[in-house]
């Protein structure tokens, strides 16, 4: 019996960090940032977001792909550390739904790793400006507005005092290939506002938003990818028009010449966000969390063999292993959960042939959670 699953693969990915990058876009790139999703509760109904039923409007926080209790701050730590994190991305729903959460995230966070632990906020609400300092004097270092349907109008206060308090101040939107004109108007409308920085993220679709995007007439852009048809297009337009007036030259696309900008405009793709920001967490996570028995692939997921043993069998057959082939006890493992003995994948295939026990190749993600990718039977029948 064999059930396969498969991120994209792409070996060399193109969207190297930028000097201008800001410092968690650079993490994120990395693989290097915890991914604290700390509510499901928003403000709005953005028919374009991409959060499935199990976490939209559900009050609970993820660090990274594990569920943890609200304010269960220890395994937002356990979770750090075991990817050896440099940093966290606060995320949602909307954080500033939670704000004194979002205050003990920043203070527990900075308390623990220290000052140089890098955190950064989405929000697209435009809040008190009086809550600028706080968060700043908490210890967040970065912040990105969402623009709720492009109108930037309200944001320009809130934006001006975080930039005052001393955060790292910027936009980031999902560029929506309908909005293409609103789009490139509204990087004139930035010019005057306190922004340092634009990231772009290719529209995607998934389970959450499927339905809305079909209503809005957006098709998937490939096979491999969940982004959407025309959205790229668009946001290469922004990104090379901000690019030609940085550095003085013809717009490609028009051919007038701008003023620059004052901002850096980044734009990130849902290929890369699934085969290069996941991936990379994934091997640093695996590399951080690997048993002597398994093996870390190049797509970030480890791979072991497995025994399948009753639990009132498995310490005899551990020590019937280790007699018989001399495997340390230490390359052994017991897992309760599915009632099987993990052990090296090249142990496992020699002992297809002497062990009557269905024995598997077992490949999982590095996730708290071990979520099965691969199971292949070696010696049982399909």
């Amino acid at each position: 019996m064999t059930f396969s699953v498969r991120l994209p693969n792409i070996p060399e990915l193109p969207e190297a960090a930028d000097a201008n990058d800001t410092e968690g876009c650079i993490q994120c790139q990395m693989g290097s940032k915890l991914v604290l999703f700390i509510t499901g509760h928003c403000h709005w109904m953005c028919d374009y977001c991409p959060l499935s039923e199990n976490r939209r409007e559900i009050d609970f926080m993820y660090a990274n792909e594990r569920k943890v209790e609200i304010d269960d701050w220890d395994s937002v730590i356990e979770e750090a550390r075991a990817m050896k994190a440099t940093g966290a991305g606060i995320t949602g729903g909307d954080p500033v739904m939670v704000r004194e959460r979002v205050l003990e995230a920043c203070r527990v966070l900075k308390s623990e790793f220290g000052t140089d632990f890098h955190l950064h906020m989405y929000t697209s609400i435009p809040f008190r400006t009086e809550w600028a300092s706080e968060f700043a004097e908490a210890g967040l270092d970065e912040i990105r507005f969402h623009f709720l349907d492009l109108d930037e109008s309200k944001y320009r206060e809130t934006m001006q005092a975080c930039l005052d308090a001393g955060m790292l101040t910027g936009v980031e939107l999902p560029c929506e290939p309908d909005k293409e004109e609103q789009l490139l108007q509204l990087l004139e409308k930035m010019r005057e506002m306190p922004v340092q920085f634009l990231n772009l993220n290719e529209l995607e679709i998934t389970v959450g938003n499927h339905d809305n995007m079909e209503v809005r007439g957006f098709n998937l852009s490939s096979e491999i990818t969940a982004g959407a048809s025309g959205s790229a297009e668009v946001a290469t337009k922004m990104r090379d028009r901000v690019m030609a007036a940085t550095i003085g030259v013809p717009d490609p696309f028009d051919g007038v010449t701008r003023e620059p900008y004052g901002y850096h405009l980044k734009f990130c793709t849902a290929t890369y966000k699934d085969s290069g920001q996941l991936r990379r967490r994934f091997l640093r996570r695996g590399e951080h969390t690997i048993s002597p028995y398994e093996i870390l692939t190049e797509d970030g997921t480890l791979v072991f063999g497995a025994i399948d043993c009753k639990n009132e069998d498995s310490e005899d057959w551990i020590q019937e292993i280790h007699e018989e082939t001399g495997l340390p006890r230490r390359f052994m493992f017991f897992d309760e959960g599915n009632q099987r003995i993990e052990i090296p994948l090249s142990m496992a295939e020699e002992l297809v042939d002497v062990i009557e026990a269905p024995i598997a190749l077992v490949e999982v993600h590095p996730t708290h959670e071990r979520l099965e990718m691969t199971v292949v039977y070696l010696n049982v029948d399909e």
